[in-house]
């Protein structure tokens, strides 16, 4: 019964740690996709005088 009890704990742990992990990458993630909007932000008025279409 301690083994039953014990193997449930680790299989527990370890998927408290998979949750972790996976949080992390999904708040990464998330900055990472406001980092890209903001610099296509401020390189998209650049981009449109360069190629002529801004005013």
């Amino acid at each position: 019964m301690t083994l039953l009890f014990v193997s449930v704990g680790i299989g527990v742990a370890g998927l408290i740690v998979l949750v972790v992990a996976g949080a992390r990458v999904v708040v990464a993630a998330r900055t990472l996709r406001r980092e890209v909007a903001e610099a296509q932000a401020q390189l998209e008025p650049r981009r449109a005088r360069l190629t002529g279409q801004g005013g």
